[in-house]
């Protein structure tokens, strides 16, 4: 559990202030998919089943400046798609980092290498990369031979190069306590830390059989901290999340705490979830109805025990409650006996499957700017060529 000292201080500091300022809900980490576009297709994943209209957008660098600032979380992750695909990524770290955000660069890591100059070393940035572990099941995961290797050699690249790495994990169904125990080894052997989280059931993603329920993923992870006993893991969480992904807290998702700004806009309610967007960050915390979601009040989020929704959670519960959170710190996740009590389902409303519906009409309205930038351009066009003529016509009686 061993997050950079200094940014565990300014986002401690940050939490504190929230506090202070008796703030019921405030953004922990801006969750900033400046596109859609990734050069692998997953099979798990439910964020490149788009049309090219779509996957061909790119929010501006300072498109991303703009929602780091309007959101004013203390730390900024970029997923994608594949982030490292956008023609000016460089320039946006460089923004953000400039802006003394916390910056977590999330990649596949096929690009890495080949875009290392690109950045700079700081402590305000770390790339993440992907890994669900080992070579044959990370390869199986992604759909494609040979990733692991490739995402292994760009990270021993860049810590090579002095820059902060840290993997992340997406954990199924399918995927034994033992070998993931296997693959937090082989991340302390390769001097990495660790995000590790359930996979969350994307309704549009091709593999709809593998993912965790919460009572699989309790008895999973508890599996897998009891085989890490003693062991110098390094998880880039808090320990009281850990600890809910063990079955040991009874923690409320906190959507709000990881904001999602994409190319349509502010995501409503959570970087999991689209099922509206707003056009400012303002509007998205007034107009959420943030108590019709979360486990026991939604469906789509009966299962859900993703670090976007719970690490905040375990954030504030550190701050509310620090002697809990430093007990759990001391004593390690508790592995044996009995579980905090699940929460009620019997009252959640049921799933309403708006995304698609969304998505047309986000395609709708960047195809009417398509076509008014296009009118535009061709009217530009036109009064230039009718101007010619006439301008030649000036220069001629002028010159005699």
């Amino acid at each position: 559990m061993a997050i950079p000292f200094f940014k565990e201080i300014k986002i401690g500091s940050y939490l504190v202030k929230q506090k202070l300022l008796g703030r019921k809900r405030y953004p922990l980490v801006l969750m900033l998919e400046p596109l859609f576009r990734c050069n692998l297709a997953c099979a798990g994943c439910g964020k490149i089943d788009y049309p090219d209209a779509i996957l061909n957008r790119r929010m501006s660098a300072q498109e991303c400046w703009d929602a780091a600032e309007e959101c004013g979380a203390p730390m900024v992750a970029i997923p994608g798609g594949e982030p490292l695909i956008h023609k000016e990524i460089g320039e946006i770290v460089r923004g953000l980092v400039a802006r003394k955000k916390f910056v977590s660069l999330c990649t596949n890591a096929l690009l890495l290498e080949k875009k290392l100059d690109l950045f700079e070393p700081s402590p305000y940035l770390f790339f993440s990369v992907h890994l669900d572990g080992l070579k044959e099941h990370h390869d199986q995961s992604v759909c494609q031979k040979g990733v692991f290797d490739r995402a292994v050699s760009a990270i021993k690249a860049a810590k090579a190069r002095g820059f902060t790495v840290n993997v992340n994990a997406t954990i199924f169904d399918n995927y034994p306590a033992e070998e993931i125990a296997k693959f937090l080894d082989f991340t302390t052997e390769l001097g990495v830390g660790v995000s590790i989280s359930p996979g969350y059931a994307y309704e549009r993603a091709p593999d709809q059989e593998h993912f965790l329920n919460r009572k699989k993923t309790k008895e999973l992870f508890r599996g897998v901290f009891a085989r890490g006993k003693g062991k110098k893991w390094n998880f880039m969480h808090s320990s009281l999340f850990l600890d809910f992904l063990a079955g040991n807290q009874n923690f409320h998702c906190e959507p709000w705490g990881m904001p999602a700004r994409n190319i349509f806009g502010w995501q409503k309610p959570c970087y999991l979830l689209g099922e509206g967007y707003t056009k400012t960050f303002k509007e998205l915390m007034d107009t959420t109805d943030w108590d019709s979601y979360g486990t026991g009040k939604y469906e789509k989020c009966a299962n859900c025990m993703a670090h976007c929704g719970y690490e905040p959670t375990a954030a504030n519960a550190a701050i509310t409650n620090p002697l809990k959170a430093a007990w759990v710190a001391m004593r390690g996740i508790k592995t044996s006996g009995p579980m905090a009590p699940e929460i009620d389902l019997s009252k959640q409303r049921p799933a309403q499957y708006v995304f698609s519906s969304e998505v047309q009409k986000r395609l709708s309205e960047i195809r009417s700017d398509e076509a008014k930038e296009a009118e535009a351009k061709a009217a530009a066009k036109l009064a230039a060529a009718k101007s010619a003529p006439v301008a030649a016509e000036t220069k001629a009686t002028t010159a005699a």
